[in-house]
């Protein structure tokens, strides 16, 4: 082989992974960002940007921890990521520890892209999630609600997006739904993005789609899905789905990444 091909070779296998490697990492300046977290300071997250949902009466899916609020060892900004971290330990009337951000009331927008770069935790009993529900939620699942990014500890690498409204939900298993399996969900970090037009809802995984929901009804028990909606960030332990299988206690404490969170307008 020639040397001028070995440095064609050797420049372009570098600049090939400097575009995966760096491009990534930063907004793409070709689309509109109107809202972002890249997650650069250290400590408490930014509360100008999120909320905490607290509690632990099990949020309608008999959880397992307690969702803190402003507390360290459950979400902090430490070294270019949110880190969501559940922990074993007793508190109030529950066994475990962890914390649910979200946007609510500081930003939701109608229409877009949003994409998280995203590492999740491992084991049996987690149950990580990216989300979405309306900002005038007055009834679910009526007002509708969109899963980005689900997975249960049980199923490692089985990555799961959802949409829930009141005609297509998994209380009455009629539920829209699909899997793309990602083996190195825990070990690497991963980019979940959706796509929202009025048309139809993609998502996909580092720009692979594997589900689609289409506005084909025109009706609010089908497509709820023309007004402001906000994000939401947790780390669930057990549930009806996540604790299917029972919670490996010896998995804690486990830590969910979050690099970024980013949303475009559409153009």
């Amino acid at each position: 082989m020639k040397l001028q091909n070995i440095i064609t070779i050797l420049v372009g296998g570098a600049l090939a992974f400097c575009v995966e490697g760096c491009a990534s990492n930063k907004p793409d300046s070709s689309r509109k960002l109107i809202w972002n977290d890249e997650f650069s300071g250290k400590g408490l997250p930014d509360a100008t940007k999120w909320n905490y949902e607290v509690g632990g009466d099990g949020y309608g899916n008999n959880e397992a921890q307690f969702y803190t609020k402003n507390r360290l060892e459950n979400a902090r900004v430490e070294n270019g990521n949110l880190v969501i971290e559940a922990k074993k330990e007793n508190w109030e009337k529950n066994k475990y520890t962890s914390a649910r951000l979200l946007t609510k009331g500081k930003f939701s927008f109608q229409y877009g892209t949003v994409e998280v770069r995203a590492k999740l935790p491992k084991g049996r009993g987690t149950w990580p999630a990216i989300w979405m529900m309306s900002e005038n939620m007055k009834e679910w699942p009526d007002d509708g609600e969109l899963d980005i990014m689900e997975h249960v500890g049980f199923n490692q690498g089985y990555i799961h997006a959802s949409v829930h409204t009141k005609k297509y939900n998994h209380i009455i298993g009629t539920q829209k739904t699909d899997t793309l399996i990602v083996k190195d969900a825990s070990e690497k970090f991963h980019v979940y993005k959706a796509d929202w037009t009025p048309e139809k809802i993609d998502v996909y995984i580092d720009d692979q789609k594997f589900f689609t929901y289409e506005n084909k009804e025109k009706t609010y028990e089908a497509w709820p899905f023309d007004q402001p909606y906000y994000i939401i960030l947790n780390l669930a332990v057990g549930g009806f789905w996540g604790g299917k299988e029972g919670i490996d206690d010896s998995i804690f404490p486990q830590k969910y990444y979050i690099d970024y969170v980013r949303v475009y307008q559409n153009k």
